[in-house]
Formats: C-alpha cells, sequence, structure tokens
C-alpha cells in the first residue's frame, strides 16, 4: 500500500511538469544549438558537485544553479523545463541502465527536479525579467532558484515517509536551510556570470577557467578537511570502543558510531557461528535506537567477503554485476564490506550500506580506507572482548571436554549446598576412570584423550537433566545432583557406572571395556562443605578401588579408615627419620643342594598405636606422600651391610630386595644403587631386584631404560608373583630377567590341584626355555619340596625352610644352617 501511495504521488508531481509545459508551450522560433547547449550543460553541471560534509549535515555547491539561472534569462520557458527534465532522465536513466540504483529513486528524484523547476519557471513567468544590467532581473532569477529549492524538497518530505518512514526524511528537512544558502550562493554566482557573458559572450572561457580552478581548490580542501574529520572521528571511535569493552557494550557503542562517522543509513556487523560462540549478526538503522538483526545486506555479499578476505565496495561505480545485483535485491544504493581479522583468520565482516548527505552522496575510495581502519580498530576491541570472554570461559572449564572445571565444580556443589530443601539431599558421584595409565602406556594419550572425551559425553547422554557434570582431575568425574535419599543417590550412581561402561570404547578398532569407581557423598548427611564433600567422595572412590566395588556410599566409617592413613604418613616419616622401622630376612635354598644361596629382605613396620602394619598399606602411603625413595634406599642400605657381614667363602650373601614402579621409574635410581652397593664393597651380581608380573607387564616400556642400565651394571632382576597376570609373556624376551618366582599360590596347592600342579611345571619348563632360574614361593612341607626338586625348580623359599627373620635371629639361623652341613 505504502509503494503504491508513493507512485501516485510521484505521478502527481509528474503531472505538475506536465501542466506546466502544457501552459509554457510556444510556437517561437528558436535555433537547435541553444537548446542543445544548455542540455550539455545542465548534464554537465548537475554532476558538478563541491561537498563539505560535518557529521549529517553537508554543505554542497552545485554549478546546476548558475545553469538555471542562465537558462532561464536566455531560453524561453517550455525550453528551460523541457531541456532541464530532459537532463535529469538523461542522467538519472543512465544510471539505471547501469543498475546503479533501483527505478523507485530515479523516479523520485525526476518528481523532485519537475516540481522545482516547474515552479522557477512559474516565478519568473510571474515577476517577468529585464536586461541582464537591472538589479530588478538579478532579484527575480535568484528568486526563482531559491524557490525551484525549495519546491525541490516536497516531493522528498512527502514521498520518502511513506515509502521508506520518516527517520529517513529527518536529515533531508534538516539540510533545507543550508539548501536555501547554497541556492542563494549558486544563484548570486549565476548573476555574475550572466552579467559578464550579456557584456562579452567570451567571458565564458574566463569563467570557465575560474570555475575550473574554484572546483580545484574547493575539492583539495574539502579533502584536507575530511582527512582532519576522519582523524578526530578515529579517536573518537577508539575512545568509545575502548570504553565500550569495559562497560560491556561493544558491539552496541561500534555499530551506532560507525553509522554516525561514515553517514550511513545501516551498520552491520557479523560474526558467523565459530565453536562455542554463536551466530552475531546485528544492525543500527537511521530509523531505530535499538540494535537489530534485521540484516538489509545480501548475505552472498557478506559471505564472499569472509571467504575471500577481501573488502568490498558495491555501488554506482564499483563491484562485478553480480555484486550488484545483489545489491539492488537488497534495495540499497551502496554498501562497503570489509573483513574483521584475528591475526591470520578471518572471523567476521562489518559494513555499511547507503550513504546519507543527498542525490550525489555515494561511498567512495576515502569512505572504504576508513573502513578497514575502524575494522581494523573493531577487530581489536572484539578480539579483547572475546580474549576476556575466552579467558573467563578458561578459567571454570576444562580444555579437552569442555566440562566445568575443579574449581567451578567446587561452586556449583557450593551452590547446591546453600539451597535448603528439605525432602532431598545433595549428591556428589566421583567417577574415577579405570586403567587410563595402562591405555596411555599400550596406545598414547591421544587414546586416552579420546576415552575421557567419550566418558564425559556418555555422563551427559546417562545423567539426569538436571545433573551438573564437571571434570576434577585427569580422570576423575563429578555427577552432582538432588536426589530424595542417600539410599538412592548410591543406586543411581550404580545405575550410571553400568549404562557408561555398558559398552567398550572403539579406538580403531581395539575394544577397550570403560569402568570407574564411583564415590558417593550426599549433603546434609555426610559433609557441610563443597570441600568437604570432594574430600569424601574421594574416601569413598579409594576404598571403592580397595575393596574391587564399582560404588562405595560414603559413610563415617571411612573416615576413620582416611584419617588412619593420614596418620601413618606422618608416623611413617617420623619412623624413617628414628629408624624405626626393622627389615626381615627370609632365605632363598638351593632345592638340588640344600645350601643356602640367598635371602630376600623384608622390611617390617610395627606401630606403636596399631600394631603391625602390612607392608601393602605402608608402602602405598609412601607413594603417595612422596617416601617410597627414601623408604627404598633405607632397605637397600640395611640389606647391603648384612649381606657385607653375612659372608662366607663365596663373598657376601646374595640379596633380593623388592622394588615398585616408581622407583624404577626414577632415571637417577641406579646411580644412588651404585653409591650404595660400593658402600659396601658388594659387587653387583650380588643384588636382585624383585618387581611384581603384573608391575612388569603394565610399567614395562617405561621402567626398560632404568632396568637396562641396571642389568648392564651387573645387578639381577627377577620376576615376582609370576603366573598370577594375564598378559602377553612377550617381556620376558624385551626385558632383562634373569629369575622367575613361583606365586605361593601355585606351590602350595600344587599336590592337591593338579591344575596348580600343571601351571607350576608350565613354569618351570617356560623358564628353562629362555635360560632363566626359578624360585618357588611358599614351600612349606618336605613333599612339596621333593616335587619341586622332581620337576627341575631351582630354589625354594618358604615357611617350611624358615618365616622371615629380623637381622640378629637370621644370622643365627644362617650359622646354624651352615654349620649343620645343610
Amino acid at each position: 500500500m505504502q509503494i503504491l501511495q508513493s507512485w501516485l504521488l510521484i505521478l502527481v508531481y509528474y503531472a505538475v511538469a506536465g501542466f506546466a509545459l502544457a501552459h509554457f508551450w510556444t510556437t517561437e522560433s528558436l535555433m537547435p544549438v541553444e537548446p542543445l547547449a544548455f542540455l550539455a550543460l545542465f548534464l554537465v553541471t548537475q554532476n558538478l558537485k563541491i561537498q563539505l560534509q560535518l557529521r549529517f549535515q553537508s554543505l554542497s555547491f552545485t554549478f546546476s544553479d548558475i545553469a538555471l539561472v542562465l537558462a532561464l534569462f536566455y531560453l524561453p520557458l517550455f525550453w528551460v523545463l523541457a531541456v532541464k527534465l530532459l537532463a535529469v532522465v538523461i542522467w538519472q536513466g543512465s544510471r539505471l541502465l547501469r543498475h546503479e540504483v533501483p527505478v523507485f529513486k530515479p523516479a523520485v528524484n525526476l518528481a523532485a527536479s519537475s516540481v522545482g523547476t516547474s515552479a522557477g519557471c512559474v516565478t519568473v513567468a510571474l515577476l517577468g525579467l529585464g536586461g541582464a544590467d537591472e538589479p530588478r532581473t538579478w532579484l527575480v532569477l535568484v528568486t526563482a532558484v531559491v524557490i525551484a529549492t525549495v519546491c525541490t524538497w516536497i516531493p522528498f518530505v512527502t514521498i520518502i515517509p511513506i515509502a521508506q518512514g520518516w527517520a529517513l526524511t529527518k536529515p533531508v528537512v534538516g539540510r533545507l536551510p543550508v539548501g536555501i544558502l547554497v541556492s542563494l550562493i549558486g544563484g548570486s554566482v549565476g548573476i555574475i556570470c550572466l552579467a559578464l557573458i550579456d557584456t562579452n559572450v567570451w567571458a565564458i572561457v574566463p569563467i570557465a577557467l575560474v570555475a575550473g580552478i574554484f572546483i580545484l581548490l574547493a575539492r583539495n580542501y574539502a579533502r584536507i578537511r575530511k582527512a582532519r574529520a576522519v582523524l578526530d572521528d578515529l579517536n573518537s571511535f577508539t575512545q568509545v570502543a575502548s570504553g565500550a569493552v569495559r562497560s560491556n557494550r561493544l558491539l552496541d557503542a561500534v555499530l551506532h558510531k560507525l553509522r554516525e562517522i561514515m553517514q550511513s543509513e545501516y551498520a552491520v556487523l557479523w560474526i558467523p557461528r565459530e565453536g562455542r560462540y554463536p551466530q552475531v549478526r546485528l544492525v543500527s538503522s537511521a530509523d531505530g535506537v535499538a540494535l537489530s538483526d534485521t540484516d538489509p545486506i545480501h548475505p552472498e555479499l557478506e559471505e564472499r567477503v569472509v571467504r575471500q578476505d577481501q573488502a568490498m565496495d558495491v555501488g554506482a561505480y564499483a563491484g562485478t554485476f553480480e555484486e550488484r545485483l545483489w545489491l539492488r535485491e537488497s534495495g540499497l544504493d551502496g554498501a562497503i564490506i570489509v573483513p574483521l581479522r584475528s591475526g591470520p583468520e578471518t572471523y567476521g565482516c562489518l559494513a555499511v550500506a547507503n550513504k546519507i548527505g543527498g542525490e550525489l552522496a555515494r561511498f567512495n575510495s576515502d569512505d572504504r580506507q576508513l573502513m578497514e581502519t575502524i575494522a581494523a580498530h573493531v577487530s581489536v576491541a572484539v578480539d579483547n572482548s572475546r580474549l576476556i570472554d575466552q579467558l573467563t570461559y578458561d578459567a571454570y572449564h576444562d580444555p579437552l571436554t569442555g566440562l566445568p572445571n575443579r574449581r567451578r565444580t567446587t561452586d556449583a556443589v557450593a551452590e547446591a549446598i546453600a539451597i535448603n530443601v528439605a525432602d532431598d539431599v545433595a549428591a556428589v558421584m566421583l567417577f574415577d576412570v579405570d586403567n587410563m595409565h595402562e591405555v596411555n602406556d599400550a596406545l598414547g594419550h591421544e587414546a586416552g584423550d579420546r576415552l575421557l572425551n567419550e566418558f564425559a559425553e556418555r555422563l551427559r547422554q546417562k545423567a539426569p537433566q538436571s545433573a551438573f557434570i564437571g571434570r576434577v582431575d585427569s580422570d576423575e568425574f563429578i555427577v552432582q545432583l538432588r536426589v530424595p535419599t542417600t539410599r538412592q543417590a548410591g543406586e543411581l550412581a550404580q545405575e550410571l557406572h553400568d549404562q557408561v561402561a555398558e559398552e567398550p570404547f572403539n579406538h580403531h578398532g581395539v575394544l577397550i571395556d570403560i569402568s570407574a569407581a564411583v564415590g558417593v557423598v550426599t549433603h546434609p548427611d555426610f559433609a557441610s562443605t563443597a570441600e568437604e564433600m570432594l574430600q569424601r567422595a574421594n574416601t569413598a572412590v579409594r576404598q571403592a578401588k580397595e575393596n574391587g566395588n564399582h560404588v562405595t556410599v560414603y559413610h563415617t566409617g571411612l573416615e576413620s579408615q582416611s584419617l588412619r592413613r593420614v596418620g601413618l604418613a606422618a608416623d611413617l616419616r617420623r619412623a624413617l627419620d628414628a629408624e624405626a622401622l626393622e627389615v626381615y630376612y627370609q632365605p632363598k635354598i638351593d632345592l638340588r643342594t640344600g645350601e643356602v644361596e640367598g635371602a630376600e629382605a623384608l622390611l617390617r613396620w610395627s606401630h606403636s598405636t596399631y600394631g603391625f602394619i602390612s607392608p601393602e598399606e605402608f608402602i602405598s602411603i609412601a607413594a603417595q606422600t612422596g617416601q617410597l625413595g627414601r623408604l627404598t634406599e633405607w632397605v637397600l642400605r640395611q640389606s647391603m651391610r648384612q649381606a657385607a657381614e653375612w659372608s662366607d667363602e663365596n663373598g657376601p650373601l646374595p640379596m633380593a630386595v623388592n622394588l615398585s614402579p616408581r622407583t624404577l621409574a626414577d632415571l637417577n635410581f641406579p646411580d644412588r644403587v651404585g653409591n650404595v652397593l660400593n658402600e659396601f664393597g658388594i659387587s653387583t651380581d650380588r643384588l636382585i631386584f624383585e618387581i611384581t608380573e603384573d608391575d612388569m607387564v603394565a610399567d614395562g616400556p617405561r621402567l626398560t631404560p632404568v632396568l637396562q642400565r641396571l642389568h648392564e651394571a651387573g645387578v639381577q632382576l627377577a620376576v615376582d608373583d609370576f603366573g598370577t597376570g594375564y598378559s602377553s609373556l612377550s617381556y620376558l624376551r624385551r626385558l632383562p630377567v634373569s629369575e622367575i618366582k613361583i606365586d605361593l599360590r601355585f606351590v602350595q596347592g600344587m599336590n592337591t590341584d593338579p591344575d596348580d600342579r600343571a601351571i607350576v611345571k608350565a613354569i618351570i619348563d617356560l623358564a628353562e626355555h629362555f635360560d632363566m632360574r626359578v624360585v618357588a614361593e611358599g614351600v612349606e612341607t618336605a613333599e612339596v619340596m621333593d616335587e619341586l626338586r622332581q620337576l627341575g625348580c631351582d630354589s625354594g623359599q618358604g615357611y617350611y625352610f624358615t618365616r622371615p627373620l629380623p637381622a640378629q635371629r637370621f644370622e643365627t639361623w644362617l650359622d646354624s644352617h651352615r654349620n649343620s652341613g645343610r
């Protein structure tokens, strides 16, 4: 409806020109050269424009006012109107044919020229003209030019509000006083030219020369003024952008300021979706205060700029035919689109469209350069804003899985605790993924990272929608939610565990079982703070691992166990300082001769409060508290001292010492071993290090460098608890193993269980194949010893010979054994 009304008004203004032409029709003969000369003059002068701009106001001097003064004096009014309108039709038609503007705008411009020129002609007809040297003639002609200028505004202020809204009409109305002033100047200059030409027609030459010089000087002056204005605008823009970043109003401030600086109808920011950042499409327009997302620019133009990383200027004389076609489809006169860059990457674009400033206002190369400079400032500001956002995000999220990290998880648990709901409890479930160490060693850390991502994704899918999921450590995940009771929290944890572990993880064809130990704790039943909940969930996880259960719900009994471990850690340090630990020794007997061929050093700790502490418990504590290296070196030193003291004609007594994989991972350990052996004058072949089969298989590749150095130095290596593992025996070929110790469970059952006997025999045969010695642990009867001897076992160790004894008692036993001749 608005478009129809606009066209009806345009036709009305055309009718005004038609009535004027009919009224001024004349049969007076006229030389064709005169209308053609003025047609050429109108065509030239309407494209000659000197424009000094200040914000949305512009002081534009057009030479068409001079041409109109001369035409009104020298031509019949019919020909003035006809030639002027023909010049406008030719000029606007050429723009339309070049697809520079849509058809509506030339139609409005032609209507404005029709009304304005008709009003000027009517003014001259009513007031009449005298000679070129009469002041009255001058006044009439200037009045006609001013009236023509004022009437030219009528179509704009009546058609544009209907077609495009009043907001776009305000700048036009605001320029009316300036337009009147300019028409007065133009009309006065026209009178001067008229007086000179009427005196001597050749005055046209100096007039043209002066006009050319004036145009050149005026444009240079305008360029200098614009350059200064650009610097001021850039300074102002930088201050606005900097302040906007601090106030979190970056995009609003940037787009409004950009539209003001570029004197454009629209300013657009488009950033495509990237990663976790959503798409941003914001538009500042002259007819709105708030930003909108209705983009007037054709999306193909914006996408081409981002894709090609190159600025684009589309308009009357710029852009390809396809680009101008897209611009016309958007209903725009011109646009500049520039890329936004972050380093070498293009992440979006900034655009302005429709230059405000009159008929001849359009974007030029200076505007494009200014836009590129502004885009650089915007890129810095947006980068700063995104950097702050990224830093904030990174501070609270895990980079691998994208889940909230420990800091954010702790805050979330604290928030859950702060909510008092009488009918339910806040539950924390800590999932500790199993076997991550083995996966990383066997398949690499890439596989481990993929497994952790898979585990996180399964938790997201299986956990209730209300649950909060976070990653608090390398292989630990938290699920926090509210449930009716602690019991239901445990049941839900078991259900979640089973669902997550339901299918194996496929890594390039290798299937890996996904499992985890889960610790559950609830508030207010068993914890009152977030840190306390996480700490007690850890306690429950450790208990789940020790008991072999998948899920353990925290209870107060676990706390006493945890406190016991903390106390034992401190007591172990004091015991090492006071040398309150003790080394026991168990002999290794040659089954063929009955002679003592060595001993195994076994560490014992009798606690003043708890009594006997198992080696498994306090060695685990030593490993977790960083005391294992010191503990191992102390045992090594004590056993080597005794080995030297128990020497016979063959030298120091061979001594076996148990080692942890953590100790063998220390690259400096062989040097410390060498120092201890040198201190007591013991050759390396008298020392045997024992490591369990499970540790040998799991950590073999990581331990190989240290084991190889020990082997090259002459230290022996034994595989302890052999037969309990379930993996490949290829490590027997890869690692410098010289001795195998059969696990006591097979030895003790070999006389009653044929399967155990078969296993023992297979191990002995295997060792013989690899040229290794075999030691049977757990020899408790003469029958077992005889059976082992018949199977070809080299050595035995067990209660049949003696229990582990402290150093003084072992020395007595050793002397007795040697003296007995056995």
